[in-house]
């Protein structure tokens, strides 16, 4: 089984609980044309930039390795 690990904004590993939820909030919420807007999304205590770059990684992950 596959994890959706992430790096917060203070360097901690966050294992995401459930991936497509977080994609949807982060399409629906962080982010323009398919690409993350910079705002910062607060998950359990965690919080994240969301990039171009950390919206691409969720998204490879839910469309290659969710199960």
């Amino acid at each position: 089984m596959h994890k959706l690990v992430l790096i917060d904004n203070n360097g901690r590993e966050y294992i995401v609980k459930d991936p497509q939820r977080f994609y949807n909030h982060l399409s629906n919420f962080h982010c323009s044309d398919k690409k993350g807007d910079h705002s910062i999304h607060e998950e359990n205590g965690t919080y994240f930039t969301v990039t171009e770059d950390l919206f691409q990684k969720v998204e490879n992950f839910v469309l290659h390795f969710n199960s």
